[in-house]
């Protein structure tokens, strides 16, 4: 039998992928000022024993007011590359699992409570608040803050943010640096029009609403290390009529193509509250499917895919060249081990785990999951 294209290898640069199942990024609110702790060592191991071929680190801030809430991780300064590397050691040590890191800044959806506590935005009058900024002075939903349009300097400030988290991030051995473009937050404020009321060279034509993310696309990819793969993280759609659209993602897509770019990362929604979104099994698979038939570069499909021959289908049939999971990972943290006995395929995994397979699947789980003994 031929191996599953879910359980094919791919290179991605000069990542070499084991399968085509990505961990994406997920927010634990659980940081103290930035640094990552003992939550997230146990969080990020757990998941790199899952047998999938990236784990992607959650949205991490590039300054201090980019993070959504004031539990973000971040990777602005030595103190939040300290506690990333120690998390990172810990995890290395029982894990050969590439790491990916989503870098970000929320923009005018950042300073709120924890989602847990009702996610409500925080006044910069308040404790764990502070002022946000976006391309316009535009908030968010109604009854939060303006923020601060961003000025020439501002913007400035952002793009070598980004550039100093790539550095660092290429510092602690990172294999793959994605750029957060999606779901409202601050890049994505600047590619909608919804979002972005500008009348200078940033605003008004979707030309002008690309630049600031281009630019700081060029300055990640020219500070991250040649040969390890830089993404973006794109919303393919607004769901609201007049916002960000497809054709306007497959645009976007082309221009990060032609400027390095290794892999876009299909996601949607997330910049206005009226979006009317027709969530379903694969829902966001379409959006995927128009910019795997406008590029070369792989593509990622994300949502709602939660079932193995759902997970299969999508790549036999050219719609994405990788899939990837969240929530339902955390649900399965051994989606990729029971994706792999459904579909006859085999898994990486540590030794330690060998003797978990069943019967049935005798022959499913490989060691090479990597352990400080092997």
């Amino acid at each position: 039998m031929s191996t599953p294209k879910l359980f094919q290898p791919l290179a991605v640069g000069g990542l070499a992928l084991a399968n085509r199942i990505v961990i994406a990024p997920m927010c634990q609110y659980s940081a103290v000022d930035g640094r990552m702790t003992d939550w997230h060592l146990i969080h990020l191991g757990q998941l790199a024993l899952s047998g999938a071929a990236l784990l992607t680190i959650e949205a991490t801030a590039v300054l201090p007011e980019g993070r959504i809430s004031y539990a973000d991780v971040g990777l602005w300064d030595d103190a939040t590359e300290a506690a990333m590397g120690e998390v990172l050691a810990g995890v290395r040590r029982w894990s050969k699992m590439p790491v990916a890191i989503q870098l970000a800044h929320a923009g005018r959806k950042a300073s709120t409570d924890l989602p847990w506590h009702g996610g409500v935005q925080i006044a910069p009058g308040h404790a764990r608040g502070w002022q946000t900024v976006a391309p316009s002075p535009v908030p968010f939903r109604d009854g939060d803050m303006h923020p601060t349009a961003l000025d020439r300097a501002g913007m400035d400030a952002v793009r070598e943010a980004f550039a100093d988290a790539s550095r660092r991030a290429a510092r602690l051995g990172i294999d793959a640096v994605q750029i957060h473009a999606a779901h409202g937050y601050l890049l994505h404020q600047y590619l909608s029009p919804l979002s972005n009321q500008r009348d200078d060279d940033y605003g008004g034509s979707r030309e002008n609403r690309m630049r600031f993310p281009l630019e700081v696309f060029e300055a990640v990819r020219a500070a991250f290390p040649e040969g390890r793969p830089v993404s973006v993280r794109v919303s393919g759609t607004d769901w609201v009529p007049g916002g960000w659209d497809a054709d306007d993602t497959v645009a976007f897509a082309k221009a990060l193509e032609a400027r390095g770019c290794s892999v876009i990362h299909v996601s949607s929604g997330g910049l206005h509250p009226a979006q009317d979104i027709p969530v379903g099994p694969g829902y966001q698979v379409p959006l995927a499917r128009a910019v795997k038939r406008a590029v070369g570069i792989p593509v990622v499909a994300v949502g709602l895919i939660t079932d193995f021959d759902q997970a299969e289908a999508i790549l036999a049939s050219g719609d994405a060249d990788l899939v990837a999971l969240a929530r339902g990972m955390l649900y399965d943290p051994r989606w990729p081990w029971h994706a792999a006995a459904h579909l006859g395929a085999t898994v990486l995994a540590p030794p330690q785990y060998l003797r978990s397979q069943p019967r049935a699947f005798k022959d499913l789980l490989v060691k090479g999951g990597g352990t400080a003994s092997s």
